[in-house]
């Protein structure tokens, strides 16, 4: 019996070509010469698809450091602004001068 996918190029009941199949080398017993040519095929496809995978890569890559370098600057951005500090040791300074002149009127 042949392979499966294997066969007349039109199926006669249906009147279409038949879909390829996948195969499970590990399932099915295929030649030497099957699996080298299985090895080929799939090195040609992905050669094929290749570019655009490049490209997909590098501009997936350039988007995550974008997001990055955004938080990155935002962070520096928004540390920048905080006055936070600076009013708890502005009160802090008040409360030491505070106590100081409570100290020195006992």
């Amino acid at each position: 019996m042949a392979a499966r996918g294997a066969g007349d190029p039109v199926d006669v009941k249906s009147g279409k070509a038949p879909f390829a199949q996948p195969i499970d080398p590990a399932r099915e017993k295929l030649t030497p010469a099957q699996l080298q040519f299985m090895r080929q095929v799939q090195f040609a496809q992905w050669q094929k698809t290749l570019p655009q995978r490049r490209t997909r890569n590098i501009v997936t890559g350039l988007g995550i450091g974008a997001v990055v370098l955004a938080i990155y600057g935002y962070t520096f951005y928004s540390v920048s602004q905080e006055r936070f500090l600076d009013e708890l040791e502005d009160e802090a300074k008040a409360a030491r001068a505070r106590a100081r002149e409570r100290a020195s009127g006992y």
